[in-house]
């Protein structure tokens, strides 16, 4: 279990508690809103909106934070501190989106130091939604590094980075960061499921202080998240998403426009439905967003995350009619939220009892993990990967007898640039065919099931999926992304669970264009640092 770092203690009456005070289990149900901030400068028309509407959020005593969002949707937007600044100087808790996209690492750093430097305690690490526009055409997404790494760069920022001086390492003053993290579970094929939960064990591990779950329509997901958190020991408070709908949005979603996020055609036909009435269904989804937090209450979330294109009115309206239902009444809800796919994947069996989740593991899914069920998956591998297992064994397995003789080789190769250059240039007849190889001279296919994350994921993601993919495929472009690719290649060789039980992988940007396989037998890597 990651420790937060010490709570910041405010004088004054008008300060609200501390996200860290409000995340004890003790403390009450936690209400958090989403603002989306504008494009232009805060004088603006929107900019002035989105201001106007959170300086009035943070005098309501039950809205405990404001949470300001990044460049959402890969959209060039205002800096989340430019709003962020302002509501400081209001004793306003809030939390400051910082995603990979538009950053690499360095900036990411300087970022960090520059947020401390303002007063922002509270960081939600995130890889980000890929660019969707950007000035002259589409920008071109960064991801030097990912949610994972960023959590990692963050915590070690906490407990004071040493960072080369004139003579020797010093220490600088450590930062204060409570550390946010997202995750997905909300996804319909176990191929997407089960390495998000992964992840989200990952994302703790290294730093992540809360949780803020995906938005989704499925109360049974809702439960089973947190019973998976309970039986694998990931301890976390975790806030619940709650999006409030409209029928156009609910189309939007429909069509797959957010990364990660799905209604299906069930939820879609009740929402056109409801927007038929004379309110437009104003009503029917502001009650079921309410019920949405009485859900979560109920199931022991620390609190809810609120979204949406609202005004003040609608949250008060949502957070007053959530707390206005008797203690058991989340029960009924939980049965009547179940917008999920006919072949939605759950880890544990349901409850008929409750319509939730129970908590034996799906006899389904343990069977698809029997012997007789591994040699059919075995089968449906390609003879590729089956091929580049035994030569990694073989050849780059640290122990094996090819990997001490390529450290030997690797010793004399390494002082004649002639024969780099010549070994370099056979890898890559080698992998460019076989992998569509970038180069990056720091090779992750070992961890990734021999699929390449420069060439095969628009994103890079090195430790894990994102949360954007809609039915097994890549937010972006119609491909099946790598990581759901990569478990179900594991699987068969009874080896998905531990598929991140390893240190973080960050990239080394210095080992681009040189020969991997040299800088593996010589430690130069990723494998070589860890």
């Amino acid at each position: 279990m990651n420790k937060s770092p010490t709570p910041r203690r405010y004088s004054g009456a008008w300060q609200k508690d501390s996200l860290r005070t409000l995340l004890d289990p003790e403390a009450d149900f936690v209400h958090i809103v989403e603002l989306v901030t504008s494009r232009g400068v805060i004088a603006e028309k929107d900019g002035q909106r989105v201001l106007s509407l959170a300086r009035r959020l943070s005098e309501h005593p039950e809205v405990h934070a404001l949470s300001i969002t990044d460049n959402p949707g890969g959209n060039a937007m205002i800096n989340a501190d430019t709003l962020g600044t302002d509501l400081l100087s209001r004793g306003q808790e809030v939390i400051i989106h910082l995603s990979c996209k538009d950053w690499n690492r360095n900036a990411l750093q300087g970022r960090a130091w520059q947020l401390a430097s303002e007063g922002f305690d509270n960081v939600l690490c995130l890889s980000g939604d890929y660019p969707t526009s950007g000035y002259q055409g589409t920008a071109r997404g960064v991801f030097d590094i990912d949610s994972v790494g960023l959590l990692q760069m963050f915590n070690e920022l906490n407990a004071g980075l040493r960072i080369a001086g004139p003579k020797k390492k010093r220490r600088l003053k450590k930062t204060n960061f409570l550390l946010g993290a997202a995750t997905t579970n909300h996804k319909r094929y176990e191929r997407e499921v089960m390495p998000q939960y992964f992840k989200l064990a990952q994302k703790i591990k290294n730093g992540a202080h809360f949780i803020i779950n995906q938005i989704g329509y499925d109360a049974r997901k809702q439960d089973e998240l947190l019973r998976y958190m309970r039986m694998h020991s990931l301890h976390a408070p975790v806030i619940a998403n709650v999006f409030v709908l409209s029928a156009g949005v609910a189309r939007y979603f429909h069509a797959g426009h957010i990364p990660g996020v799905e209604v299906t055609d069930r939820l879609l036909e009740l929402c056109e439905r409801q927007a038929q009435s004379a309110d437009k269904g104003k009503a029917f989804f502001i009650e079921l967003a309410a019920q949405q937090c009485a859900i979560a209450r109920g199931l022991g979330y620390r609190g809810v995350y609120l979204g949406g294109h609202l005004r003040y009115d609608d949250y008060e309206k949502i957070i007053a009619l959530s707390q206005s239902y008797a203690q058991d009444d989340w029960r009924d809800f939980a049965r009547s939220i179940d917008f999920a796919y006919p072949d939605e994947f759950y880890f544990f069996a349901p409850e008929d009892a409750t319509g939730l989740s129970s908590d034996r593991i799906n006899p389904d899914y343990l069977a698809s993990k029997e012997e007789s069920a591994l040699r059919a998956l075995k089968r449906e591998v390609p003879s590729g990967y089956k091929l580049n297992r035994i030569a990694h064994d073989h050849l780059f397995e640290a122990g094996s007898l090819g990997h001490k003789l390529g450290q030997k080789i690797t010793e004399t190769v390494d002082r004649h640039p002639t024969a780099q250059k010549a070994l370099h240039t056979v890898e890559q007849a080698t992998k460019i065919p076989l992998f569509d190889c970038r180069d990056c001279g720091d090779c992750s296919l070992p961890d990734i099931a021999y699929l390449c994350p420069e060439s095969e994921c628009a994103k890079n993601q090195r430790n894990g999926p994102c949360g954007g993919t809609r039915q097994g495929l890549c937010e972006v472009g119609e491909k099946e992304c790598i990581w759901s690719r990569a478990y179900d290649r594991l699987k068969a060789y009874g080896e998905e669970e531990t598929m991140l039980e390893r240190p973080v992988v960050i990239k080394d940007g210095a080992l681009h264009g040189t020969s991997a396989w040299l800088n593996t037998f010589a430690g130069r890597d990723h494998h070589g640092r860890n």
